[in-house]
């Protein structure tokens, strides 16, 4: 069965805290997120089992990091990253400015997809970590 198109504007939204995630629009295979990083970032080791994800930086800039803090790569506005899954990863904020960065997900639907931490969080993002849905 087919299913609709849906249309998306995306506008950054104000709010309190360090981080805000939130999704612009999504499908049975797809996700599409925005997410705001006014300092820090995933700041845990972590891995999700059954989604490949595509990172875009919109404003700002971001280092992303493997196993052993090992610098994956820098990125700013225009450039990105894809990590598939069962890769290991964390990220931060490289930038004086917040971080702006899009999120887009294919999920594996034979594969029950699970973010599984594989060292603790931080403490911001345990008490201060802000999401929300919009679509």
């Amino acid at each position: 069965m087919a299913q609709e198109a849906k249309e998306f504007r995306h506008q950054t939204p104000e709010f309190e805290g360090v981080k805000k995630t939130w999704q612009v629009c999504n499908s049975d295979l797809m996700k599409v997120q925005v997410q705001v990083v006014k300092s820090g970032g995933e700041n845990n080791l972590h891995t999700h089992t059954g989604e490949d994800a595509f990172w875009y930086v919109i404003t700002g800039a971001v280092k992303f990091y493997g196993e052993g803090d090992k610098l994956i790569g820098e990125y700013q506005k225009g450039e990105g990253i894809l990590i598939p899954r069962g890769y290991k990863y964390w990220f931060e904020s490289a930038a004086n400015e917040p971080l702006e960065i899009l999120r887009v997900t294919a999920k594996d639907q034979n594969i029950d997809n699970k973010r599984v931490d594989l060292s603790p969080k931080k403490q911001w993002m345990v008490e201060q970590n802000t999401f929300g849905t919009r679509q």
